[in-house]
């Protein structure tokens, strides 16, 4: 590599890779933010004070607070997709049990972090149009996810049921939320799973 081309560095690290971690930290502080005073009442200041960053970063790599909070929502609906994938996995080879462990991850995980629970099911509803679409692009990759752990080779599950199945997840959930998680992740996990088992029939 020539001096032209050699990439400058700071304390070992590029630009670039100096650009990235920062907007890791704003993404980081912000779930915590949205998901504990919610998105509608938080700014980019308040962001930026979470993270230890002035609010010029946040310009550098999100051009408003949406595409923030998309983000937040993408990464966090991967990291909860990957959980419950692999509690899926680990319950073997039945697909019920698996379809099962899958749920009780899932509600476990919405108790445990009720922060990252009202990022991903309250604070992320009725903001946007390009916000809607990044739901309905993660709840697709979620039924791809559920296809690959469930379905036998070369089986399709019923679209329609699917989408049911992970709208009245949801609506457990919400509902279960509102309530103060009361019931035992037991219970609403039994109610899921009924709910899904027409789906595996």
């Amino acid at each position: 590599m020539n001096t032209a081309t050699r990439v400058r560095r700071y304390r070992g690290t590029t630009p670039q890779e100096r650009r990235a971690e920062r907007r890791q930290r704003l993404i980081d502080a912000a779930i915590e933010v949205y998901g504990t005073h919610g998105y509608r009442h938080s700014g980019v200041k308040q962001v930026c004070d979470a993270a230890g960053l002035t609010q010029r970063y946040f310009y550098e790599s999100f051009g408003h607070s949406d595409e923030l909070l998309i983000a937040c929502y993408q990464q966090t609906a991967a990291w909860l997709r990957i959980a419950n994938k692999a509690a899926g996995e680990a319950a073997g080879s039945d697909r019920l049990a698996r379809f099962k462990a899958m749920l009780h991850s899932y509600f476990n995980i919405l108790k445990e972090q009720p922060v990252v629970a009202r990022l991903l099911l309250v604070e992320i509803r009725g903001i946007s149009p390009e916000v809607d679409r990044a739901i309905d692009q993660t709840l697709q990759v979620t039924s791809e996810t559920i296809t690959r752990v469930l379905a036998r080779p070369g089986e399709q599950l019923d679209p329609w049921l699917q989408a049911g199945m992970l709208g009245g997840t949801i609506h457990i959930a919400l509902r279960w939320m509102a309530g103060g998680y009361a019931e035992p992740v037991e219970v609403v996990t039994e109610a899921a799973y009924r709910l899904g088992e027409s789906l595996l029939a």
